[in-house]
């Protein structure tokens, strides 16, 4: 049977490992790491748990499907639990807004905050609904390898119809006249690492998934998703590599014929499949001549999604204000993303996110509650981290807002973006490989296939179709489904 080698243990390697085991391939897979699951790594600080990302689940079907498409029930690899008001918003003045799948308790928070919202918040729902289905029906599922699949007419018909000249922000204004409300929902075009002002309405379509269908957990940790994946790949027979930095891909006639790995292993391959960051790992591993379609002047016009910089926090106590998602905005919430994206630094007044998965599972960490901090950041290349200072500023801020923390902190870990971009190959640091600000970008990124390596397929956030644990995990299944398709 063909030899698959996939590269790099992220959701997408694991989904099209599983895939195709399932059908009979051989695949051996490899990650530089000694975990798998990409940025969904565990991580332990004192007596407290941590996921390192995501920390928000959605679409659990996707993550299910990686493990019934073989047979198997995924209730035995992992469960998931439903979150109620699953994210609470605090704006800079105090105002409250919690997001919850209850239409009538939104509309009645709504009805305080912005009565013409709250009216037009069910016709609200039924746009971004139409916008997910249009793009579960005719974006998701796509496996782009050539050329000729962005030229469908059904797909140039269905992008004329996801309001794509539209920026999201715009988009919100039609509906909400609160400033807060708009911030709340704008935030959505961070979960693909972009601007609300710039990227199109199209990403709506997340609305529906948090406020329409729901927030997940998953029991015991996110990370248990990609336990759930590693067991059934080795069940499967997949052979699992950790610990193992891949260094080149040998290519002959236009086709990948093996692996080279750091410790001088050469795998064979008939086909090969990269996880790795594609903008990152496809100019480390391919010699441009061999990628003339791909080449290095090209990989440097993307511009990089925002980045993270972390503090995670063990505590001595539990905060009543807080749910699980909770996030703080900014006064100047525009101002953020032009110090992002324009001036490329910090900026002076962020937006700070924090996830508390103990007030869901107290189990994670028996002392108080466990912080997953977060404050979006440029890329590594644009900035010098000062990363005490910027931790003291994000302390500071939240004690402005009555969450006083840094007198209750056991143990913390700060995680930037030069550690995002080493430890996982990530893009300048960015967390979901380009940006979306550009259109081209947002609806055209690189395909699912070489254009010049005839075996060699792309998974992962950096290419189709998108960013985001369950869009990543669909490009493996995607990208499975092409190579089985080829070799029948």
């Amino acid at each position: 049977m063909k030899h698959v080698v996939v590269i790099g243990g992220g959701l997408g390697g694991l989904s099209a490992a599983i895939s195709l085991a399932a059908k009979g391939f051989t695949v051996t897979l490899l990650e530089k790491n000694n975990h798998l699951g990409g940025k969904l790594m565990p991580v332990q600080l004192g007596e407290a748990s941590f996921d390192f990302g995501p920390n928000t689940i959605t679409m659990p079907n996707v993550f299910q499907e990686v493990i019934s498409q073989t047979g198997e029930d995924p209730d035995s690899y992992f469960e998931f639990i439903k979150l109620s008001s699953h994210t609470r918003n605090y704006s800079s003045d105090g105002a409250m807004l919690d997001f919850s799948t209850d239409k009538e308790k939104m509309v009645d928070q709504l009805s305080h905050l912005d009565p013409v919202g709250a009216k037009n918040y069910p016709s609200y729902l039924e746009e971004v609904t139409r916008l997910y289905r249009m793009g579960e029906s005719q974006f998701f599922r796509r496996t782009f390898t050539s050329t000729a699949d962005y030229l469908s007419p059904s797909l140039g018909y269905s992008f004329s119809k996801v309001r794509p000249l539209q920026s999201l922000h715009r988009f919100h204004r039609n509906y909400f006249t609160n400033p807060f409300v708009i911030q709340t929902l704008d935030r959505y075009a961070t979960y693909i690492g972009s601007s609300p002002y710039v990227s199109p309405a199209t990403f709506g379509l997340i609305a529906y998934l948090e406020l329409v269908e729901g927030v997940y957990y998953t029991k015991g940790g996110n990370t248990k998703i990609a336990d759930g994946f590693e067991n059934l790949a080795r069940k499967l027979g997949v052979r699992i590599h950790t610990n193992c930095k891949v260094i080149s891909i040998d290519v002959k006639n236009n086709q990948a014929v093996s692996v080279a790995t750091e410790d001088g292993e050469h795998y064979p391959a008939d086909t090969v499949v990269m996880n790795a960051d594609l903008l990152v790992s496809y100019p480390e591993l391919v010699k441009e001549v061999d990628r003339p379609h791909f080449n290095d002047k090209k990989v440097a016009k993307f511009e990089p999604s925002i980045s993270a910089y972390v503090v995670l926090a063990e505590m001595n106590t539990r905060h009543s204000e807080l749910l699980h998602h909770t996030v703080y905005f900014s006064n100047e919430y525009k101002q953020e993303f032009t110090s992002l994206f324009q001036d490329k630094k910090y900026a002076d007044d962020p937006t700070i996110y924090l996830s508390n998965s103990s007030f869901t599972e107290m189990e994670k960490s028996p002392n108080g509650d466990n912080l997953f901090i977060l404050v979006n950041a440029p890329a590594t290349s644009r900035y010098n981290e000062n990363t005490d200072d910027y931790k003291e500023l994000i302390y500071d801020t939240l004690a402005e807002r009555g969450l006083s923390l840094k007198e209750n902190v056991l143990t913390e870990r700060i995680i930037t973006p030069k550690e995002i971009h080493h430890t996982f190959g990530a893009f300048k640091g960015a967390l979901y490989g380009m940006a979306s600000n550009r259109k081209s970008d947002a609806f055209f990124r690189p395909r699912n296939k070489s254009a010049d390596i005839g075996n060699l397929y792309f998974v992962g956030g950096s290419t189709h179709p998108g960013g985001g644990s369950p869009m990543v995990t669909l490009s493996g299944l995607n990208v499975a489904k092409a190579i089985i398709k080829a070799n029948k």
